[in-house]
């Protein structure tokens, strides 16, 4: 059961079926990152450490049998940020068993261009993340349950109009 907690690291502890994620920035303004991405724009290997504490939050829900995944609409050409969270992060990620998605809009509409940056547990609890015109993230906003629908059409449309990150990687990434 979902907590009713507003603690957003709460919601990845207690979701029981899935955790969806849809990003629709080009960049995303973390201090704490800010080393590894001169690291990665540097050409410098990745540290053997690299987003250890995340993918061992997706590999405990993957394991338990539960799901993690997310689409991120892009634009090509990526921005050097995105180079490196598609190149580092997702790639990472992935080892701990969480899927991605890419809606790339580079030649066509965006189907969810009013669609805000969020995260949605099991289908009944949408977090809304708020950014800054930099990036900078500015808190979660958690949803009333009822309004789950709206953020559920945004996932469905999302996935519909999305390619698996492997494939669109092979084609379009490093």
């Amino acid at each position: 059961m979902i907590s009713s907690s507003s603690n957003l690291a709460e919601r990845f502890k207690t979701f029981e079926r899935e955790a969806f994620r849809l990003e629709i920035l080009d960049d995303y303004n973390i201090p704490s990152s800010a080393e590894n991405l001169r690291a990665f724009l540097a050409g410098e290997p990745q540290p053997a450490d690299y987003n250890a504490g995340w993918v061992e939050t997706v590999r405990t829900a993957t394991q338990a049998g539960k799901r993690m995944y997310r689409v991120h609409i892009v634009t090509r050409p990526l921005t050097d940020y995105l180079r490196y969270e598609l190149g580092w992060g997702y790639i990472k990620n992935m080892t701990g068993g969480e899927e991605f998605f890419i809606l790339d809009v580079t030649d066509k509409p965006n189907p969810l261009s009013d669609a805000p940056d969020f995260w949605l547990f099991d289908e009944a609890a949408p977090v809304v993340m708020n950014y800054d015109e930099s990036g900078t993230f500015l808190g979660p906003d958690f949803r009333p349950a009822g309004t789950a629908s709206e953020f559920v059409s945004y996932r469905d449309t999302a996935l519909a109009h999305a390619e698996p990150f492997a494939a669109w990687w092979a084609k379009y990434g490093g």
